[in-house]
């Protein structure tokens, strides 16, 4: 695949994602590194979940303890902080939406950093409207008028909006990564981002299922779960 430089990088997130904390530790560099735009869009990673009827990491212990002691690795390797948050799972929405409000690329770029790392690194607890605005205040923008802003009906639509686009993108997880059509998922999916980037995407497009042509579910799962009972 040639990739088509006008194109930019969609950065689809939720701060509630320990993956996304650490993706956005990349993704900022690895844009300029090609000299693309970067489109950071906050979502509702539970709005991903509802859509598609499953559950989060946290919701399968096996899983919640697989996936910190592979996060503890991965934050390992990139040499950055990763500390549990105060709650988890905890309710983003306030740090979503402010993250949508009207700033500059520059200052949302810099809030995002500040919430992720309030999260993921300070232990803070984003749901308070209080901690929200210090961390804005700290990164040098007005944290009472964007609290204000994202407390607003206009702000709670915007986020909606962007989970739907999200959805309609092709979106299941975050951090998702879109590229043009190409979608691709997860901290773990960086490399191949990089090599779409860098127009080295391996992938045949004639051998690529489409929608129509993919593999289906079938009913085995459900069978063998009657069987079982």
């Amino acid at each position: 695949m040639v990739w088509d430089r006008d194109h930019r990088v969609r950065f689809y997130f939720d701060y509630i994602s320990s993956n996304a904390y650490m993706a956005w530790q990349v993704i900022p560099g690895l844009a300029e590194r090609y000299g693309v735009a970067l489109e950071p869009i906050p979502v509702l990673f539970a709005g991903l979940l509802k859509a598609y009827g499953g559950l989060g990491p946290a919701e399968v212990p096996a899983k919640a303890l697989w996936m910190w002691k592979n996060n503890m690795r991965k934050a390992a390797i990139l040499d950055v902080p990763l500390n549990p948050p105060a709650f988890h799972p905890f309710n983003p929405l306030l740090s979503l939406r402010v993250s949508g409000t009207d700033v500059s690329d520059d200052e949302r770029n810099r809030m995002i950093e500040a919430l992720f790392r309030a999260v993921w690194v300070d232990g803070r607890h984003v749901s308070e409207t209080e901690v929200v605005k210090e961390i804005l205040d700290d990164t040098g923008l007005d944290g009472s008028r964007l609290v204000e802003e994202a407390q607003s009906q206009e702000a709670k639509d915007r986020l909606k909006e962007q989970t739907d686009r999200a959805i309609a993108d092709g979106v299941f997880g975050v951090p998702s990564m879109v590229v043009g059509d190409e979608l691709f998922w997860g901290y773990d999916d960086i490399p191949y981002l990089e090599r779409c980037l860098a127009g080295k995407d391996p992938l045949d497009p004639a051998a690529v299922p489409s929608a129509e042509t993919a593999p289906r579910p079938s009913a085995v799962r459900k069978e063998s779960r009657r069987d079982n009972s």
